[in-house]
C-alpha cells in the first residue's frame, strides 16, 4: 500500500485534486474501452469533463498520462483488495492472503475496468518502452506484498523461496485474469484454480 504525506489543503487544492482524480478516471475507463492505442486526448477530456488544456497541465503529455493512470489503478486495486473494509475481516495469515488474491476476481464493474486496464497497459509496455520501468516498480511492489503475506504464513521460508512464489501466483492471476475477463474462463473456476495455486505454492514452501 502507497502512504502519503498529509499537509494542510490551500484554497483551490480540492478542486485541483478532484479535477487530477476526474481525469484518471476517465483514462481508467477508456482504456479498459478502447485500449491504450485508442486513448485520445480529446476523448479523454470529454470522458473526464475537462479541457484538452487542462490534462496537459496536470500531466505533460500522453505518456505522463499513462504512468499516472498505471499508478491510479494499482492504488485501486490496493484499496479493493485490502478487505479493510470488507464485513468479514481475515482470521488468519492464509485467509489473509487467499482474499488478497480471490479480490482481484469479483464481477464488479471498478473490478472489471481496473483488471482491463491493467492487462492493457501490461500488453502495450511491449510496445511503449516508457511504460516498462513504472509497470516493473508497480508489480515489483505487488510481488513483495504478496511476500509478506507468503512469510507470515510461512516465517521459516527463505526470502527468496517467498519472493519466487509470489511472482508464480501474481503471475498465475494476470494469466488467469485475462482468461476470465476476455470470457474463457467462469469465474468461479478462475477462484479454485487461485486457491489450489496458493495450496501449491504453500506445500513447496513447506518443505
Amino acid at each position: 500500500m502507497r502512504h502519503w504525506w498529509l499537509r494542510p489543503l490551500g484554497r483551490g487544492t480540492h478542486v485541483t485534486t478532484d479535477r487530477r482524480s476526474a481525469i484518471l478516471e476517465g483514462a481508467a475507463r477508456v482504456i479498459a474501452r478502447r485500449g491504450v492505442r485508442g486513448l485520445r486526448m480529446e476523448e479523454l477530456a470529454t470522458e473526464a469533463g475537462v479541457s484538452t488544456a487542462l490534462i496537459y497541465y496536470h500531466f505533460k503529455d500522453r505518456a505522463g498520462v499513462l504512468r499516472h493512470t498505471l499508478e491510479f489503478i494499482s492504488d485501486r486495486a490496493d484499496r479493493y483488495t485490502s478487505g479493510e473494509d470488507g464485513a468479514d475481516a481475515p482470521h488468519d495469515p492464509r485467509q489473509d492472503l487467499e482474499q488478497s488474491l480471490l479480490l482481484e476476481f469479483q464481477d464488479l464493474p471498478e473490478v472489471r475496468e481496473n483488471s482491463t486496464a491493467w492487462g492493457e497497459l501490461r500488453a502495450s509496455a511491449v510496445f511503449e518502452p516508457e511504460l516498462r520501468g513504472d509497470l516493473a516498480r508497480a508489480t515489483l511492489s505487488w510481488i513483495h506484498d504478496v511476500a509478506d503475506l507468503l512469510g507470515g504464513i510461512r516465517p521459516t521460508a527463505p526470502a527468496p523461496a517467498l519472493t519466487a512464489s509470489a511472482e508464480r501466483l501474481t503471475g498465475l492471476l494476470e494469466g488467469l485474469s485475462t482468461r476470465w475477463l476476455s470470457g474463457a474462463l467462469p469465474l468461479p473456476h478462475a477462484r479454485e484454480l487461485v486457491k489450489e495455486a496458493v495450496t501449491l505454492e504453500l506445500e513447496r514452501l513447506s518443505r
